[in-house]
């Protein structure tokens, strides 16, 4: 079972957040809100409320526990420039445009199928691991 959660036309860049998504891809929820709430980047609260938001999400669907809780995918796409339109002054009487850049960020979080073989989660990085 899975659920997933979007916020949209969020005031920061997503060249700023995907750095932040990509330490918490693919870990389990608890984890991955220990290491956003470590994280000094103003990026990290955003994410943080939104996997919030996804769990919940998910536990609304149905019986789930919250250790076998995984984020199966997350990324930053771009939004629209935002408006109020602002110019820089350059050389020779021009004028180049401040970008405000927005982002949209979805998430997808799922529930980890317990192993047979001691009931430990099985998220694909818990699986990468184990192999090697």
């Amino acid at each position: 079972m899975e659920a997933r959660a979007i916020v949209k036309y969020l005031k920061i860049s997503p060249y700023k957040v995907r750095p932040v998504i990509n330490q918490v891809r693919g870990l389990p929820v608890d984890l991955a809100l220990g290491r956003l709430a470590a994280t000094p980047r103003k990026a990290a609260r955003f994410i943080e409320k939104l996997i919030n938001s996804a769990v919940a999400n998910l536990k609304g669907k149905g019986k789930v526990t919250g250790k076998l809780i995984y984020i199966k995918t997350i990324h930053a796409d771009e939004g629209p420039l935002s408006p109020p339109f602002k110019y820089r002054p350059r050389a020779r009487g021009m004028a180049n445009r401040i970008r405000n850049r927005t982002s949209h960020i979805t998430v997808i979080v799922a529930e980890a199928e317990a192993d047979k073989s001691g009931g430990q989660e099985s998220s694909p990085r818990a699986r990468s691991k184990k192999k090697s």
